[in-house]
């Protein structure tokens, strides 16, 4: 079991608690579980749950991060029996490509998760036992991954060809209000695991979602696999139709999506998309929505109408489309060039998006050295689940 929630709140307060209230910062840091001897705490166990929950990842966090935890531990030790070490450099990258991710800096990654209560060396020791497994992995089964030119071959279409690709999904958004995203995040897990077919989607949509494509079951149009968010393109793409998502967080929301279909066009070029858009936060009044979408027919003539306006209230931005909030992304994904999409809201307000235009961003083809390297981590990471199999079986596990 972890720490209860009054516990998890209380977390910071005990630890500076520590030099008047020694008893209880004792069994703050006691041993919850061992590993081969080395100790799991309760503060690190405490610690992991708060990382996994302000990640938004699946599952119970308490259950997670004490599983995640035990890994760590294998992995530790496995990389000690190597004699591995990771080097000052290769955990600044690792903090920097992590961090990245949120498009932002290691520095402030850290400062973020300090508002949630979680500790730098939190963060930081689960980057490093990240490092030391993959170093760990290629020890053992580098020599073993052959690599044929066919797979090279194999892999550079596949790396190019989802671009051009158009996908039929269905929606279902869960709003998550600031306070509400565990609860949130519970019910569209439960939904996910236990629906499956066009029909109990449609059905769930029209009863849950909170987008205005509920009505109609969650259906969205065709739409290109380029204009949708990285993150969600890939959940999408590695769905078989009627199958429904693992949640997906964006800000104020939980979304799953339903694949319905998947069309190829062959003579599309493999593209990036920088788009395009204005946000205009507008009254929450039907007649004035509907006024506006009557005498805006372009960005132009929209960003006209805030005029007088403060200038919070209307913003014209240019981005690619990685980094775009999810949120925002998902919404311009589903328009068409000035199409007005208004189903977010901000501080009483409907925030009225406009597709002002998409450029599409060629990217350069990988060479075949750096395909070799993606192949070879994907077959990697097929042999390290069997690594750790072995390791837990092997291991000795037991409570204090």
């Amino acid at each position: 079991m972890g720490f209860s929630v009054l516990k998890r709140q209380a977390a910071a307060v005990l630890v500076s608690l520590t030099l008047t209230a020694p008893v209880l910062a004792q069994d703050l840091f006691a041993p919850r579980l061992y590993v081969n001897d080395r100790a799991i705490t309760g503060y690190e166990l405490d610690q992991r749950a708060l990382f996994l929950k302000v990640l938004r990842a699946p599952g119970n966090p308490e259950e997670e991060a004490l599983k995640a935890l035990i890994e760590d531990r294998l992995r530790q030790t496995e990389a000690k029996r190597l004699g591995l070490k990771v080097t000052d450099k290769e955990l600044t990258a690792g903090m920097t490509e992590f961090a990245s991710r949120a498009n932002l800096t290691p520095e402030q990654f850290t400062e973020e998760l300090g508002k949630a209560g979680i500790a730098p060396e939190t963060f930081r020791d689960f980057v490093m036992a990240g490092i030391l497994w993959r170093q760990a992995v290629r020890a053992r089964y580098l020599g073993q991954v052959p690599i044929s030119e066919a797979d090279i071959d194999k892999a550079l279409e596949a790396a190019t060809r989802p671009k051009a690709l158009q996908v039929l999904v269905s929606e279902l958004v869960i709003a998550a209000p600031e306070g509400q995203e565990d609860a949130a995040l519970a019910q569209a897990q439960n939904l996910s695991d236990t629906i499956s077919g066009e029909g109990a989607f449609a059905a769930a949509a029209r009863k849950y979602s909170a987008a205005p494509t509920a009505g109609a079951g969650g259906r969205l149009d065709w739409i290109p696999l380029s204009n949708l968010p990285a993150a969600i393109g890939q959940k999408v793409l590695a769905l078989e139709p009627g199958e429904v998502s693992d949640p997906v967080a964006v800000p104020g929301a939980v979304v799953l999506f339903m694949l319905r279909d998947v069309a190829e066009d062959k003579a599309a070029e493999p593209v990036s998309v920088s788009v395009d858009w204005v946000e205009f936060l507008v009254p929450d009044d039907a007649a004035e929505i509907a006024r506006l979408r009557a005498v805006a027919d372009n960005c132009a003539m929209l960003m006209g109408e805030a005029k007088d306006l403060p200038e919070d209230r209307m913003t014209h931005t240019k981005a690619a489309m990685g980094d775009i909030p999810g949120d925002v992304a998902l919404e311009l994904a589903k328009l068409d060039l000035n199409e007005i999409s208004v189903a977010l809201t901000r501080g009483g307000y409907r925030r009225m998006l406009m597709l002002c235009g998409r450029e599409p961003v060629l990217e350069p083809m990988p060479t075949r050295a750096q395909v070799r390297e993606q192949v070879v981590n994907q077959k990697l990471e097929g042999m390290a689940e069997g690594y750790m199999e072995e390791l837990r079986s092997a291991a000795i596990i037991r409570e204090p």
